[in-house]
């Protein structure tokens, strides 16, 4: 496989749920081994996450990046507290 084919591959982890896609590599120029992988996870529309991972994360390569461990999906936002108030109107009319 090409460095150009393994960036923008899906990302699945060890429990097989799509993550994000490779972003980028970082490779030791010493050996030419691949050291780090950047992920980029998909947040929602508008927003993404990167995160960087080390290469002995990876299990497979193929048609999918299959990482030998899970990323936790980030925790869904806590439900606003419902708070009661009192408006006091006071009618200060002259006449």
């Amino acid at each position: 496989m090409k460095i150009r084919e393994f960036l923008g591959s899906t990302v699945l982890d060890k429990n097989a749920y799509e993550v994000g896609k490779v972003d980028d590599i970082d490779f030791n120029p010493e050996t030419g081994e691949i050291e780090i992988i950047t992920l980029t996870l998909q947040k929602n529309i508008f927003s993404k996450d990167e995160i960087e991972i080390s290469f002995d994360d990876v299990a497979t390569i193929g048609a999918y990046v299959i990482l030998n461990k899970e990323i936790p999906k980030e925790t869904e936002p806590e439900e606003a507290e419902t708070v009661e108030a009192t408006i006091e109107v006071e009618d200060d009319e002259e006449e």
